[in-house]
This record gives structure tokens, sequence and C-alpha cells, in this order.
């Protein structure tokens, strides 16, 4: 059955089976003032309802401005790839995702949305944000998160 072989975050993490991320170092210099935002948007995240079994789908955006290090694309993928089988509610995982990225990357300012669509008709959007003034031009980058369920005007 499906719901079989799902592993729940909690016993994938003392496991290790999650892949690991890596960087490498930043291309330019940001010492000298807050410009450089970097936005990656992962479309397709999936992982599993802990209680169900049944599939979640994401979009996991991701906003942050380097100091030392950057998020190597394919180990990002790989990562996120990692969770379609792992039993996990929004909020831990987006908190996950979040925590790790920034324990890894140590940024000067790092955003994460988990825009989650809707099941059972609710929507759910997850967000965390380091303390602080936001990057110069990072406005320009934050797109509304508009729900994906359709209300009554």
């Amino acid at each position: 059955m499906f719901s079989e072989n799902v592993i729940l975050l909690e016993d994938a993490l003392k496991r290790s089976v999650l892949p690991e991320l890596e960087t490498f170092p930043c291309p330019y210099d940001t010492t000298q003032n807050a410009t450089g935002v970097i936005r990656i948007v992962f479309p397709e995240f999936t992982c599993v309802c802990p209680r169900t079994g049944y599939p979640d789908f994401a979009s996991i955006r991701l906003y942050y401005l380097p100091d030392q290090h950057c998020l190597e694309l394919k180990s990002w993928k790989l990562f996120l790839n990692s969770f379609r089988m792992i039993g996990t509610f929004h909020e831990t995982v987006t908190s996950f995702l979040f925590e790790t990225l920034k324990k890894q990357l140590k940024p000067k300012w790092l955003l994460l949305a988990g825009d989650f669509f809707p099941r059972g008709n609710v929507d759910t959007t997850v967000v965390f944000e380091t303390p602080g003034a936001r990057p110069a031009g990072v406005d320009l980058l934050l797109n509304p998160l508009n729900p994906h369920c359709k209300g009554f005007a």
C-alpha cells in the first residue's frame, strides 16, 4: 500500500536519508551594500500528510541575500525532491527547510515561503523570515501570495 512507503520526517532525519545541500562561494561582494538578493522558486514540491497519507503539493519560494555562500541549485532540487515520500505537516517542513538553509548558508537575510496547494478547499501558506530590514530591491522579487482557492466575491 502507498502509506507503507511513507517515512516520517523525524525518522528520515534519524536515518540520514536526506541528501546533503551544497554551497559555493558567493561570486560578488555583499559587504558594501545590501543588494544581490537571490530568488529560487521550486514549483513542484511534494510531501505526504502524516495523518492521511495523501500527497501535499507546494511551491517553495526562497529569497536570500548571501554572505559568503550561495546555494548550489542541483543539490537544492535533489534535497527538495527527497521529501516525496516523507510524512510531515506543512508548518513543520517549511520550518525545517528555513532552519536548514539558515544554518547551511548563514545568509545576511533569508525568507522562505511554503505555498501549499488546496486540499479539501484549505489553502495554506507558511512564511519564515530572518529578523531585520529587508535588502534593497527585494520588493521587486516578492510576489503577493495569492490563494489557490477561489473565493466568493
